[in-house]
């Protein structure tokens, strides 16, 4: 791979076309593609902008979904080749996007020194032979797609009938990638799904070819080594090999917040280390037997990357990660929100972004899947649930019916964000007899999901000039915690030369260290876990309770020793650390006096 970063999934619209606008550079991006209607309007979208014929897919048509995001797949895959065409032809110096190309390489790319050599040359018919070299090398960032695992709807017809298990929406999302064009992998992420993983085997995309080459490959974001080996056992017993781990902090990250039990990033990646080679020999028995029978074979164990992501906020951090822990990339998400280049951020929300504080980012109870999400106090969404409860009208008009789940009222699921959901839920909540802050409580509760469906698109829509007449333009928007510390909006170069060292996006900025933040992040989760359980206090609940801190003891110890290793790029930095990590055992500390109260 061209670099040592990539862009992560970044909600359902802000990442949605990113590789036509960073693959061409060498840079992998995910996208999502959980939203078959966005993906479709994309996919005109950018047919139009290229003079391209345009052939819409329905909904009401045929394996709709999954010819949708096929359409769209292949029509990224065919624009980035076309570029990277355009590109290889491109005469060096001139400041073509080739320059440019080899300019956001890493410092210690081979190409980008054979680059820097080749302009020393004299004009002559061995700089053209050279450049021409160089040009055949070069080679675009992968386009990766995102599925959440669980979110898995189940569908009917007009007439009420279940299409069948290959028609919900994580198993028509995977088809559509399937069968597309790409040659990249499939990003599976928020837990297990036994159905969705057992569908792998029905492509031979995901098997070795002849050659021992596997054109689609499986990543899984993962937070911890036990979730990591448990699923990927699953996959290599089918002949499914996982080409990549990508370990993600389970709360100080983007988009929906999967805490552990406690386990800090730092112990995980030790974790991840120390058992690499092991759990990587392992699988490949599993993944070998099961491909003998399926009369297939592979001579060695393919490739298996380990990357990290979430919140990662200086190059120290990154070549910190990358070499003590033995990586092969990191994942820089919510940054990148910050710039226009790469990302679909409305003007609005990008200016409220780049003015925005710690303060202004917290984890909250919005989403309808019943996960932690990440949230944005200044998204207009926010400003709209609020204007909504004010006028009597909580909830929002469930149109998508992609986070569909709960059954409590009706036969057929419907979200909890939904206006028809929130009112009967307000309806049963004003029968009961409670006193007025246990009702306040619980109303809060019920108002506070939001609809993401409609709101992680709308920035898209707004910025490519695409809201139809009586949409909604309210954005919600999920940044992790650590973009609170990005204070401007930002050039594409600019954000990679910052993630090299090559120049400092934070150099007056005060921001305690990426296992100090999550560490706080995780203290303050439980602060307020015990705080919420005082009324309802149950043994099991406390035994929970108890192992989280403990687990956030031991992560403390385990910083303790690994401060003094940190090497002495800044002594400053290390004395910061300490200073810091006392304070948050202090934190941790003063908790017990709350459990069991």
């Amino acid at each position: 791979m061209a670099h040592t970063f990539h862009i992560p999934v970044l909600g359902l619209g802000f990442s949605i076309d990113t590789p036509l606008k960073v693959a061409r550079y060498g840079i992998t991006s995910t996208v999502s593609i959980v939203d078959d209607e966005l993906v479709e309007r994309m996919r005109q979208f950018h047919c139009m902008q290229e003079a391209l014929d345009y052939m819409p897919i329905h909904k009401n048509e045929p394996d709709s979904r999954a010819r949708r995001i096929t359409a769209y797949l292949n029509l990224l895959d065919q624009l980035v080749q076309e570029q990277m065409k355009k590109i290889r032809s491109q005469p060096v110096g001139m400041g073509h996007d080739i320059d440019r190309y080899f300019d956001l390489l890493p410092p210690s790319s081979t190409l980008k020194h054979g680059y820097e050599l080749m302009k020393e040359y004299p004009d002559c018919e061995s700089k053209m032979i050279f450049q021409r070299l160089l040009a055949s090398r070069i080679a675009a960032g992968r386009i990766d797609v995102n599925i959440m695992s669980k979110v898995d709807k189940m569908n009917f017809d007009a007439d009420g009938q279940y299409t069948g298990d290959e028609n919900t929406d994580a198993l028509a999302a995977l088809r559509g990638f399937a069968n597309s064009t790409l040659r990249s992998a499939i990003v599976l992420s928020a837990g297990m799904n036994p159905k969705l993983y057992s569908y792998l085997e029905r492509f031979p995309d995901f098997f070795p070819d002849e050659h021992g080459e596997i054109k689609k490959t499986v990543i899984l974001k993962v937070s911890d080594l036990r979730s990591a080996l448990i699923q990927a056992k699953f996959l290599a017993k089918k002949g499914i090999w996982v080409s990549e781990f990508r370990i993600e902090s389970g709360l100080n990250c983007g988009g929906h917040a999967f805490a552990t039990e406690g386990l800090l990033l730092g112990p995980i990646l030790e974790e991840f280390k120390l058992k690499r080679t092991s759990m990587r020999d392992e699988l490949y028995d599993m993944y070998r037997a099961a491909l003998t029978l399926k009369g297939l074979s592979c001579d060695e164990a393919p490739v298996q990357r380990i990357s990290v992501q979430g919140g990662i906020g200086t190059a120290a951090e990154d070549e910190f990660l990358m070499k003590r822990y033995g990586l092969d990339g990191t994942g820089w998400g919510s940054p990148f929100l910050l710039v226009p280049e790469a990302t679909n951020v409305d003007q609005q929300t990008l200016e409220r972004l780049a003015e925005s504080g710690c303060d202004d980012h917290y984890v909250s109870d919005a989403s309808p899947l019943g996960v932690l999400f990440n949230n944005f106090r200044g998204s207009s969404i926010e400003h709209q649930r609020l204007a909504r409860i004010e006028s009597g009208r909580p909830g929002s008009p469930c149109t998508k019916k992609y986070l569909c789940t709960n059954t409590e009222f009706t036969e057929h699921p419907i979200c909890t964000a939904s206006r028809q959901y929130q009112q009967l839920k307000i309806d049963q909540l004003e029968k009961l007899e409670l006193a007025e802050t246990d009702r306040l409580q619980r109303f809060q509760a019920i108002t506070e999901k939001t609809c993401l469906c409609e709101g992680l698109c709308a920035s898209a829509y707004i910025k490519n000039d695409m809201l139809k007449p009586r949409e909604s333009s309210a954005v919600a928007v999920c940044p992790g915690p650590n973009l609170a510390y990005f204070k401007r909006i930002y050039k594409l170069e600019e954000m990679v030369k910052h993630i090299y060292g090559q120049i400092d996006l934070m150099k007056n900025v005060e921001r305690p260290d990426l296992f100090i933040n999550e560490l706080n992040i995780y203290i303050e989760h439980l602060r307020k876990d015990i705080e919420r359980h005082l009324t309802s206090w149950t043994e099991k609940k406390e035994k929970y309770l108890l192992k989280f801190k403990d687990q956030l003891q031991a992560g403390i110890a385990y910083y303790k020793v690994l401060i003094p290793q940190i090497a002495d790029e800044a002594s400053t930095h290390a004395k910061r650390m300490w200073e810091d990590l006392s304070r948050s055992e202090e934190h941790l500390n003063a908790l017990h006096l709350d459990i069991g109260s």
